[in-house]
């Protein structure tokens, strides 16, 4: 089994710590964090941004930074389908 760098982790951690990672995969990265401490301590943070953000209320924005945010996006859009 091919060893996984951190890129690839950094790649995967969204799918590992939802319990999406097939098994193999996840086999590897439980290799990798288990002689990476910098991945381990990546992992820790992310699951301890993941604990604080889900403790805070939800925000409703605004119509206007909604449409902001709508108008950015199209704006991406546009350009990702130009190049």
């Amino acid at each position: 089994m091919e060893e996984m760098a951190c890129q690839e982790l950094v790649e995967v951690v969204t799918d590992y710590l939802e319990g999406v990672l097939g098994r193999d995969e996840a086999l590897r990265l439980c290799q990798h964090l288990a002689v990476c401490t910098s991945c381990d301590m990546y992992i820790k943070q992310v699951r301890a941004t993941i604990r604080t953000t889900a403790s805070l209320p939800p925000e409703t924005p605004s119509a206007a930074v909604e449409k902001q945010l709508t108008d950015v996006y199209r704006q991406w859009l546009a350009n990702r389908d130009t190049q």
